[in-house]
Order: structure tokens, then C-alpha cells, then sequence
């Protein structure tokens, strides 16, 4: 029996994927054994949104090599195609699958073994096929990341994704919804639809839509939760707000991708929406749902900044007051618009803007827990932990808010009611079972 070691790296597209190769392994009969151990075959699940991701796939790569210089090493994903020549001059790699070819680990791993030069890699950016994978198990127990959607026609201009995941892609509602009914019949409570640009699901597909997803999927019995992944802030409508308050099973938590609070910077990155239009879809979230969690990807330091730009995005933070902010230092990513634009921002500085939206967005985040105090939720139970030498027990609200009881009954799995009461430590608030 040959053994398989996995790692993956990226988003949580790229998890779902490595567990769905990850499964087929299985099936076939590999043994799978952790990635820091001897294996046979290394299959290293490539990231390529920065250059940083790049670098740490090139590590990951080379770490497998070395680890076994007689083992098979696969480089797999979005890195093989953004830079599929320079992979094939990598003595550390053994064999390239592109994106769309994952479902097809088996056959290509057969065909190298038999000395057979399969070409892995297709030409992503002129395929409509959704690479159909299917997962019925999750490194995480109680929570379930299924991916709806593939490619992105966006084409923000510090981003290199839709060159190395393609053009918009839907997976068919019914397929998804199998999937979630076998996911539910394992015992998933909650599950949580992802995609590369969650936003355009069913702009492919006669009839469908992301709201018409969550319908089907709302209707499906054993799953309690539903949660959405990032999403385009122009998405958040009258009648798609309406629609999802009415549903019970539905999280108030909406992670929106914001970027940059400056209008004139959002022009640059080719960012879709103005910071009111921004704005709005946050006011019209909060007059649907009660204490909606709302979250947001920022950065800072995009060519061009200047520091009256950065003013604006911290004074539009201040205003709209997100529950959490994702940070992201500008990196310079070959092959986009913005690698090539002027005034390139120094990297003290947008160390220094960073340290300064994080300061706020801890802030921001206390006082949402704050005006959470005393409210009554749900939990939903997925572990075990310990702090300052007492054991909790660990899940999150709704919102999508890290609350800890404590409780002698194992209760993971189970959704619990509890009354919000102090914080823990940072966004881990303490809570009482009632």
C-alpha cells in the first residue's frame, strides 16, 4: 500500500479540494499519512494569490523532495498555473495537475506510473466545465465548507486568480444539495458555501442564482445552519436581505470585501462598488438582521495611497464599524496592472497603516462583543479547550462570535442556548448555558 502525504495551502477552496483528493485516495486504497512523515507520493496543493504564496508552495515542494528524494511530488493548483514553465525546470517536482483536473488525481497518478507523459495542466481561462469533487467528511467536525463556484470575471487589478482559476463556474444546485444531505446524514450541523467568487454563482446557469442556492439548500433537514462566504457588497439587495432574514437556519454573519474606504483607490484596484454604495449594503444588513456580524478584507498600501487616501479609509471604518477586519499588507503580484503602476508604496509605511487599522479593528471588535453582553444565542459546540488552566468548551453563535462555557457533559456537536456574559480573552467571550 503506497502512502500519500497532503498539504494544502490558500483559501478555503483550495481545502475543500484537497479533501476531496484526499477521499479519492482513500478510496483507491493509498494510505494517508501526515505530511511531516516518510510517503510515496507528496501532493503539495498549490496557493498563488501573492507572491508570498508562491514562495511558500515553492517551499512546501521542495520540503517533500527532500524529505524523500525517491517519493513522487506533485505540484497541484493555482501556483502549476500561473507558473507552469518555471515548475516544469523544478527538479523537486515530479508531476503538474492544473485547476479543473483535481477530480482526475487518480487517472493521472496511474498514467505516470506507467510511464505514460499525461498533459495535466488545460488552458483554465477558456473552460465553462465546473470540476465536479465531492466531500463527505471535513477536517473540522461540525462545520462543513461546500464549494459551489469556481473562476472569477472580476479582474481587480492587484489580483491574479481569474488568470490561474478562469472564468465564473456554478456547480448545479441539485449536486450541492446531494452533497449537503450526505454531509447532514454524517451528523454536519452547519454548513458553509464557498467559492472563488461566491457573488456570481448561477451567472452561468439558466434560472439560478446564489439566492435560489441557499433556498434549496435552507429546505434540506439535519442542517440547521447555513453561512455564505465572501461576498461583493452590490449583491446585498432588498429582496436578498429580505429573503435570508426569514430563514431561521440562516447566520447573520456577512464577510463583504471592502479593500480600501477611498473611492479613488477603489478605481485603482478595480474594485466594482463606491465606499457609500459600500455603506448602504451595511445599513441594509443591519436593518434586516438584529446585531448582524459584519466582516471585511482591507488593504493597505495599494500604489498610489497617498496618506490622505488612507485617511479616508480609516475615517470610513470608523463610520460603518465592522465587527472584525482582515489586514492585508499591499504585495507587489507579477503579472497584474498594479505590479506596473506608480508610486509603489514603501513597505514601513504600510507596516505603519496596518498597525494602525489593527489597533482599530481590536477596538471595533471589543465593543461588538461588548453590545453582545447579555444577549441570549446559540452555540454551536465543536471543541475542547483550556485557558488560564480551566477547561471550556468551545463554539461559535450565529454571528459567528468564538464563545466558551463550561459544562462536565460533553456537548460538541449540540446547539445550545447560552446568555453572552464576559470576554474571555480576544474575540473569546465567556457564556452561561440556560
Amino acid at each position: 500500500m503506497k502512502k500519500v502525504a497532503l498539504h494544502n495551502l490558500g483559501c478555503k477552496v483550495n481545502a475543500y479540494e484537497t479533501e476531496g483528493m484526499q477521499q479519492l485516495l482513500e478510496q483507491a486504497g493509498y494510505e494517508i499519512v501526515p505530511f511531516e512523515e516518510q510517503a510515496d507520493i507528496y501532493i503539495v496543493n498549490t496557493c498563488s494569490v501573492t507572491n508570498i504564496a508562491d514562495r511558500k508552495s515553492r517551499q512546501m515542494l521542495h520540503r517533500a523532495k527532500k524529505q524523500n528524494p525517491e517519493a513522487l511530488v506533485v505540484a497541484v493548483g493555482c501556483y502549476v498555473q500561473t507558473a507552469e514553465a518555471e515548475l516544469r525546470e523544478d527538479a523537486a517536482v515530479d508531476l503538474l495537475i492544473g485547476n479543473n483536473r483535481k477530480k482526475d488525481l487518480l487517472a493521472i497518478l496511474q498514467a505516470y506510473e506507467a510511464g505514460v507523459d499525461e498533459d495535466a495542466v488545460i488552458d483554465i481561462n477558456h473552460t465553462k466545465e465546473y470540476e465536479n469533487m465531492t466531500v463527505t467528511k471535513t477536517a473540522e467536525h461540525t462545520r462543513a465548507y461546500v464549494k459551489v463556484q469556481d473562476g472569477c470575471n472580476q479582474f481587480c487589478s492587484y489580483c491574479v486568480i481569474p488568470y490561474a482559476r478562469g472564468r465564473v463556474r456554478s456547480r448545479d444546485s441539485e449536486d450541492v444539495c446531494k452533497e449537503i444531505r450526505e454531509l447532514a446524514a454524517s451528523g454536519y450541523r452547519e454548513v458553509v458555501l464557498t467559492g472563488i467568487h461566491l457573488s456570481s454563482y448561477g451567472v452561468d446557469l439558466e434560472g439560478e442564482s446564489l439566492l435560489t442556492l441557499i433556498q434549496r439548500v435552507n429546505e434540506i433537514e439535519g442542517i440547521d445552519r447555513i453561512r455564505l462566504g465572501s461576498l461583493e457588497p452590490r449583491i446585498i439587495t432588498e429582496e436578498f436581505a429580505n429573503t435570508l432574514a426569514k430563514m431561521k437556519k440562516f447566520c447573520p454573519h456577512f464577510h463583504l470585501s471592502l479593500q480600501s474606504g477611498c473611492d479613488a483607490t477603489l478605481k485603482r484596484m478595480n474594485r466594482r462598488y463606491t465606499a457609500e454604495e459600500y455603506a448602504k449594503s451595511c445599513e441594509l444588513l443591519r436593518e434586516k438582521f438584529d446585531h448582524p456580524a459584519l466582516t471585511t478584507d482591507v488593504i493597505v498600501g495599494f500604489p498610489g495611497e497617498s496618506e490622505e487616501e488612507f485617511a479616508e479609509t480609516v475615517e470610513f471604518l470608523k463610520r460603518i464599524h465592522l465587527f472584525e477586519t482582515h489586514i492585508f499588507k499591499y504585495s507587489r503580484r507579477k503579472g497584474t496592472r498594479a505590479a506596473v503602476m506608480e508610486h509603489q508604496i514603501p513597505e514601513q509605511v504600510k507596516t505603519e497603516r496596518s498597525h494602525v487599522l489593527l489597533a482599530l479593528d481590536s477596538a471595533h471588535s471589543r465593543q461588538y462583543m461588548e453590545e453582545l453582553k447579555g444577549q441570549q444565542v446559540e452555540i454551536l459546540i465543536e471543541e475542547k479547550i483550556t485557558v488560564a488552566g480551566v477547561e471550556y468548551q468551545v463554539g461559535h453563535t450565529k454571528e459567528y462570535i468564538r464563545a466558551a462555557v463550561q459544562e462536565e457533559e460533553d456537548l460538541t456537536n449540540q446547539i445550545i442556548p447560552a446568555v453572552i456574559g464576559d470576554t474571555l480573552e480576544e474575540r473569546l467571550c465567556l457564556a452561561k448555558r440556560i
